[in-house]
């Protein structure tokens, strides 16, 4: 018998979560096109809670999780826990189009809730359930990559029959294929992509393209109007590129190393400062002339100030993922694995894509987009182009001591 282990939160993580919080991407709602990383709006006290019980006992990873009696021939419905406005919505706002088109199509009514606020909150939520072998009342689940990848490793996802999945095994884009944590998606689909990438204000630059971390942390007409993310993924993950070492296999040598050319960004005052979402308005005003910014962020900025341009550095950018999950004991997996096999048709992908604006993980959609909007469709920022498509990479999982690690120097560097 495999034996189980405990999975805690420790103080280096949870500081990580407050930064989130009250300013990273935790602190962001849907509208804002971006995606909490992993936290949101605990309280404090109630995160200090999540530590201090942990998480209870469960199976190592590669034990698939024990299947419930599936009853999707007898009852003919799903229950799909999702983010709020991360669905195309009715211009009443009283539907949701393509899932009226799922029913109409299949005859399997969907309880489409939107009851996920953050990653932390919700794991919270259903925790409990999962732990005790319990259905959570959720057929399907859309969850970041780290809390994706920890439900896996803790036996808590059912394994997706490939036969339910024709249209997302054959459209599923070569960026998203093979996470570390689910290879070949055996588990997961995703949902939508994030990118991490460059902006810069062209008017506060005055014209000079900014396309590298060396750039940001070396021209000196840049000095003291540098932004990098509180996000230690994301900022760590784009110094390594920028250092030649690879974000999905890297050694805490080679994160020291990033960590130290950072520090030096810091002690030359060439950043003005680590930030959350709130460098958005720095941007927009020039007081930030370039940084590292979220995809999202981008295409909301470029709509009222033409000056907001993007670049993707030549060694690459970092991409995440939000993820579909049927979890344990779920009572109908075949209904959900239809639901996620529809939104890999590019017609109903480009529904969505056309209304959410995130990195859409479905080839073949961008005909298909053109139709809805085609500035949408052209922009590689939701339908990344191979060029882009090839400079995407993951930040590799953590173990629970090396995130404890890594959050404990990322925090000492930006002084949180």
């Amino acid at each position: 018998m495999e034996q189980f282990e405990p999975d805690r939160l420790s103080a280096a993580q949870l500081a990580a979560m407050r930064r989130s919080i009250t300013g990273g991407r935790g602190a962001l709602t849907r509208r804002s096109l971006l995606r909490a990383s992993g936290v949101g709006a605990l309280t404090l006290g109630g995160l200090a809670s999540l530590s201090a019980c942990g998480i209870p006992p469960a199976k190592r990873a590669g034990d698939a999780a024990v299947a419930s009696d599936d009853h999707s021939d007898q009852e003919k419905e799903i229950n799909f826990s999702n983010w709020t406005e991360y669905m195309d919505t009715s211009e009443d706002e009283k539907t949701h189009p393509t899932l009226d088109e799922f029913a109409k199509r299949t005859g399997i009514k969907v309880k489409y809730t939107e009851d996920i606020n953050d990653n932390v909150e919700f794991f919270g939520k259903v925790r409990p359930q999962l732990a005790a072998g319990q259905d959570t009342g959720r057929d399907l689940i859309v969850v970041t990559d780290w809390l994706a990848a920890r439900i896996i490793r803790l036996g808590w996802a059912q394994k997706l029959d490939p036969s339910h999945l024709p249209h997302a095994y054959a459209n599923l884009i070569p960026q998203f294929r093979n996470p570390d944590w689910d290879p070949g998606r055996a588990y997961s689909y995703p949902w939508t992509g994030i990118d991490t990438v460059i902006a810069y204000n062209a008017k506060a630059t005055d014209g000079k393209k900014v396309d590298s971390v060396t750039q940001l942390l070396d021209d000196p007409s840049l000095k003291g109007r540098v932004g990098f993310l509180t996000e230690m993924r994301d900022s760590v993950g784009m110094t390594l590129l920028d250092q030649g070492k690879d974000p999905a296999n890297f050694t805490t040598a080679d994160f020291d190393a990033a960590i130290g050319r950072l520090q030096k960004g810091v002690d030359t005052k060439q950043i003005r400062r680590f930030t959350g979402n709130d460098y958005t308005a720095d941007l927009d005003k020039g007081d930030i002339a370039a940084c590292l910014a979220w995809a999202g962020d981008i295409i909301q900025l470029q709509a009222g100030n033409p000056d907001i341009k993007y670049a993707i550095p030549a060694p690459g950018y970092i991409t995440s993922s939000d993820n579909l999950l049927v979890p344990a004991h779920a009572r109908h997996k075949a209904n959900a694995e239809k639901l996620i096999d529809f939104y890999y048709e590019p017609p109903n992908a480009a529904r969505l894509a056309a209304f959410i604006s995130y990195v859409c993980p479905v080839e073949g959609v961008k005909e298909d987009l053109a139709k809805i909007d085609p500035a949408l469709a052209d922009n590689p920022l939701i339908i990344p182009d191979k060029a882009m498509s090839a400079k995407a990479h993951a930040f590799r999982s953590l173990s629970s001591e090396e995130e404890t690690a890594y959050e404990e120097k990322f925090a000492k560097l930006i002084g949180a």
